[in-house]
């Protein structure tokens, strides 16, 4: 296993700069998800670090060694692709036993590396069989088997469980956390769906037009968004972005959204906060469903909202109210707005109130009540 190092990596696609100045550590055994959407540059950056795709300039090191000018055999990486990329003439143990065989490994040596991982993923039952007689899961299987068996440097895998329906990503997400848990081989993931990379990472890259929005862990990157894009990449339902003013009297303060005459109470301590940042006018604001809080009874602090539309989701609800020239997204206990037109009582949770400068997205750094 090996630590992954990128410095001040670049590529171009003729005149289109896809990789812009990418600066990353992978640790040894880390489990690291590239996240963005179509088009972010996380796929580019993957192939370069495999040596599938040469970078315009940078460097990149694995195990201590610049391997930029390297082929990708010479690389000792392994690569699992989204469509499997399996030898349709051969059954599934020479499939997972061919790098070993390309390397002239033992007989008895493959024999007992492909049995082993048949049997941390479950498909020693199936190693007689042709590709053509499994099922996208037991495929992915074995693809991931053949990444494994020769026990590379490192593990890139460019959304491999993408092509599979929504119940098996779920089986196969289980499978892949295990298996990292198993073998603490460095891996690095690349996907759209921010569900995959809060349940497969120990650290998430978020990407978006070739640059690193943010590194940090699920959690992080969860609760303390760096800007607004990974604010409303990451979260589902996405967080609750809006304009906010700032409305002080008597020693209250006030946030006022969309453009709306009704204001949420938030603590004294926020205009003082504000004002030191020198975010000035231009706010935005961003709170996940969840901070917003809702009472059937009015109380200090909330204001009166209308539901609008209610989206049931088994356990909990998704309601959406009117407030201003838009919409606020809370999350509540299943059937506790019973249908549209009812009237709510909500609050924002201060501590889940998140402040963006509207002109550069950046996050403000301002956290109530920490």
């Amino acid at each position: 296993m090996a630590d992954i190092v990128l410095r001040d990596v670049e590529k171009f696609f003729g005149s289109v700069q896809v990789i812009r100045k990418v600066n990353l550590t992978i640790k040894d055994g880390e489990f690291v998800v590239l996240l963005g959407p179509s088009g972010c540059g996380k796929t580019t950056t993957l192939r370069a670090i495999a040596g599938l795709e040469d970078i315009t300039s940078g460097e990149i090191v694995i195990d201590g060694k610049p391997v930029q000018n390297l082929h990708a055999a010479d690389r000792d990486i392994a690569f699992v692709f989204q469509l499997y990329a399996l030898y349709p003439h051969l059954s599934v143990f020479e499939n997972i036993a061919f790098p070993l065989r390309a390397t002239r490994q033992p007989r008895s040596a493959v024999e007992r590396q492909v049995r082993q991982v048949a049997a941390a993923l479950g498909i020693e039952h199936l190693l007689a069989r042709k590709p053509g007689a499994l099922s996208g899961g037991d495929m992915q299987r074995v693809a991931i088997g053949r990444a494994l068996v020769r026990r590379p440097k490192a593990i890139l895998m460019d959304e491999p469980i993408g092509a599979l329906d929504a119940k098996l990503r779920e089986d196969m997400r289980m499978e892949l956390k295990r298996l990292h848990i198993e073998n603490k081989s460095t891996s690095v993931y690349v996907t759209h769906d921010q569900v995959e990379a809060m349940a497969l990472a120990d650290r998430i890259v978020v990407m978006h037009d070739g640059v690193l929005q943010q590194v940090g862990t699920p959690s992080d990157v969860y609760a303390h968004p760096a800007n607004l894009f990974v604010a409303q990449f990451i979260g589902s339902p996405v967080m609750n972005i809006a304009p906010a003013a700032v409305k002080t009297e008597g020693g209250r303060v006030r946030l006022a959204l969309g453009g709306g005459a009704a204001a949420f109470e938030m603590p004294a301590e926020l205009a003082p906060r504000l004002s030191a940042t020198g975010a000035g006018g231009a706010l935005s604001i961003g709170v996940r469903p969840e901070g917003v809080q809702l009472a059937r009874e009015p109380a200090t602090g909330t204001i009166d909202l209308e539901a609008h539309l209610i989206e049931p989701l088994g356990a909990y609800d998704i309601v959406d109210l009117k407030v201003g020239e838009g919409f606020l997204r809370a999350r509540t206990p299943a059937g506790f707005v019973a249908r549209p037109g009812d009237r709510v009582h909500a609050r924002l949770d201060p501590a889940q109130t998140h402040f963006f400068d509207q002109r550069s997205g950046a996050s403000l750094g301002i956290r109530l009540g920490a």
